[in-house]
């Protein structure tokens, strides 16, 4: 039996456009195109009626190597600690404070893009430091 070698992370929300735009912005990813017949996303979101707007959105890696990002709109909202969260490897062969300076700069570009900064951990004698992070929605991320 061959094994699954392409995966895609869904997203449930209240605006899945605006967090699609997010995570473009956080990963490098680029907006899947917009439905057939329409020249831009703001051009589809706009043509559905006030309730529906902005029902999906999709977001991929531009060199193919991550993972497909799906956002579907959900009526509820978030209550609860994710089970699964996204990992942002911004400081991939960094240790000590060269690693947290690079985490903190990070941190720092996506609070400015609307992400909230929970808490900063500190390396101890069995992990690096690490930042938790929240999306736009509350999503909970590490910048790790």
């Amino acid at each position: 039996m061959a094994s699954v070698k392409r995966i895609q992370i869904t997203f449930d929300c209240a605006d899945p456009l605006r967090v699609a735009r997010f995570w473009c912005e956080v990963l490098g990813y680029v907006l899947s195109p917009p439905p057939e017949g329409f020249a831009g996303w703001d051009d589809f979101v706009d043509s559905l009626p006030a309730g529906e707007r902005s029902p999906w959105a999709g977001c991929a890696d531009p060199t193919g190597a991550g993972p497909r990002l799906y956002f579907q709109r959900v009526p509820e909202g978030k209550v609860a600690k994710n089970r699964v969260h996204v990992d942002v490897r911004a400081g991939i062969g960094l240790v000590g404070e060269e690693r947290l300076a690079v985490l903190r700069a990070e941190r720092d570009r996506l609070v400015a893009l609307g992400a909230v900064c929970v808490r900063v951990m500190l390396a101890d004698e069995e992990n690096e430091s690490c930042i938790v992070m929240q999306d736009i929605e509350g999503n909970e991320f590490c910048l790790d």
